[in-house]
């Protein structure tokens, strides 16, 4: 079979997988590797494989990954970093070489479907936006070139601060100084029928402004909402007002039909003490509600049946990443391909597991990460979370930390005492559950107190060993 016969029934493919899904949101990772702990491209494989995960974005067009995930159905988002953007704009026979080179070189056993064309590249220190256009039209040409262009969309990520107004969303407008560099670009993306990559993050804005937005309008949670007094349009939370605000800006430049994928959006667990809101509860609160809203496909208040597209930042904590202590903690997972918190991403993963929460919440506006105290058990359905023993401990860690919390940390351990209702099933890793749960339910589920080093980690799930019920509160 030719090779160009082989790419007109790939393409052919492609297309009818994008019209069987249109509506659909799905849900994707970012795969970044700013560290030096991670394990091999060959052990993400299965870990992304073993989480449901359809869509990978990289950094690059690293080659490990890249032969790593041949084979496989998981779709591949490739990137060509900013710092060549330059080369691949000012030649086209550098656009053919970088093609040949990291897409043609692995399909179509490796299933790349985008390149992202730099990133954020409206905020490089360098001034490197005049070369953005040329070099999506430069690789858009060498797909051409390679029978590849109905395989492999063009687009390039840019940040929510490119709007110089983003609310009410209906309001919203791109900076004047980057309107002659977006209309070019959205023009293109119109007329290859690809797409606009956001990278949302609602924590930046809540950390910014947290007088002023309420924690539970960030993180999903049941709240009053905000209303767009131009359109009447109630928003229930700030990432759907994200995203519309783009919409809106595009719109008024001319472009009303062009989608949006969200190609990076996610909440650290961990920051520095001025970055209000950083957390492991409102990051299992957060991205476990974002999987729930995307996979709803319930679009934005403004584009119902917007296909919400998007992708998590990020995969791992990226121990080398400079800046504040937020930046290298956005993982869904350690490098010990342990999870930082437990969240569905997966339908019948949701189907299993209560609402994600982080903790009890209010419809107030909140200035700080809150942690509530709530009474009794949990009933079914409620919005909360839990302290379980890590599996994967050694069983002596697990014993010293739940002597520890049954001693010095006060915890109520006499429901797992014999003959009490928790002392069966009668092991380390069910005892230290409850013990390690009623200590961080004492604390009213405060950051920090639900890790003895190690030994323990939240999840927002029912945690079910035997016939024990796990309170919620004391």
């Amino acid at each position: 079979m030719s090779s160009r016969m082989s790419s007109v029934l790939i393409a052919i493919a492609v297309a009818l997988a994008i019209v069987a899904s249109a509506g659909a949101g799905t849900l994707g990772i970012n795969y970044g590797r700013v560290a030096d702990n991670l394990p091999p491209a060959s052990k993400v494989v299965q870990l992304i494989k073993s989480q449901g995960i359809s869509k990978l974005k990289l950094y690059d067009a690293d080659p490990a990954a890249l032969h790593a995930f041949n084979g496989t159905d998981i779709k591949i988002t490739i990137a060509l970093p900013n710092e060549q953007l330059s080369n691949v704009a000012r030649r086209l026979s550098r656009a053919y070489a970088w093609v040949q080179q990291n897409v043609v070189a692995y399909v179509p056993g490796t299933q790349i479907t985008a390149i992202a064309v730099g990133n954020e590249v409206f905020n490089s220190a360098s001034n490197l936006t005049p070369y953005l256009v040329p070099a999506m039209k430069n690789i858009h040409r060498a797909l051409v070139k390679y029978n590849l262009d109905g395989i492999v969309k063009v687009s390039s990520p840019i940040a929510t601060n490119a709007l110089i107004v983003s609310f009410p969303p209906s309001s919203a407008a791109f900076k004047s100084e980057l309107v002659e560099t977006l209309k070019p670009m959205l023009d293109f993306l119109s007329q290859t029928g690809s797409y606009l990559m956001i990278n949302a993050y609602p924590f930046f804005a809540y950390k910014d402004d947290s007088q002023d937005i309420s924690l539970d309008y960030a993180l999903f949670r049941p709240n009053a909402g905000v209303r767009d007094s131009n359109t009447g349009l109630l928003y229930t939370n700030l990432f759907d007002a994200q995203l519309d605000a783009v919409f809106s800006a595009m719109s008024a430049l001319d472009y009303k039909i062009l989608d949006i994928v969200v190609s990076e959006t996610g909440w650290p667990s961990k920051g520095d003490e001025d970055e209000t809101g950083a957390g492991l509860d409102n990051a299992a609160a957060y991205n476990g509600n974002l999987v729930k809203h995307v996979l709803s496909n319930s679009g934005t208040p403004l584009r119902p049946k917007a296909s919400l597209d998007t992708f998590i930042f990020a995969l791992f904590n990226e121990n080398q990443k400079p800046g504040p202590a937020s930046e290298r903690n956005y993982g869904l997972f350690y490098p010990t391909e342990e999870r930082v918190y437990d969240i569905a991403l997966t339908p019948a993963a949701m189907n299993s597991q209560a609402p994600t929460s982080g903790s009890n919440s209010s419809s107030t506006p909140a200035t700080s990460v809150q942690h509530h105290r709530s009474s009794g058990t949990t009933p079914e359905g409620a919005s909360e979370t839990w302290c379980v023993a890590n599996s994967k401990m050694d069983p002596s860690k697990l014993q010293e930390a739940l002597d520890y919390a049954c001693g010095e940390g006060a915890a109520d351990c006499k429901q797992i005492q014999p003959g009490a209702p928790c002392y069966n099933p009668n092991t380390v890793e069910a005892h230290a559950s409850y013990a390690f749960n009623s200590y961080y339910q004492k604390n009213s589920r405060k950051t920090g107190t639900c890790d003895f080093e190690g030994a323990a980690y939240v999840v927002t799930q029912t945690p079910k060993y035997g016939d024990c019920k796990f309170p919620t509160g004391y």
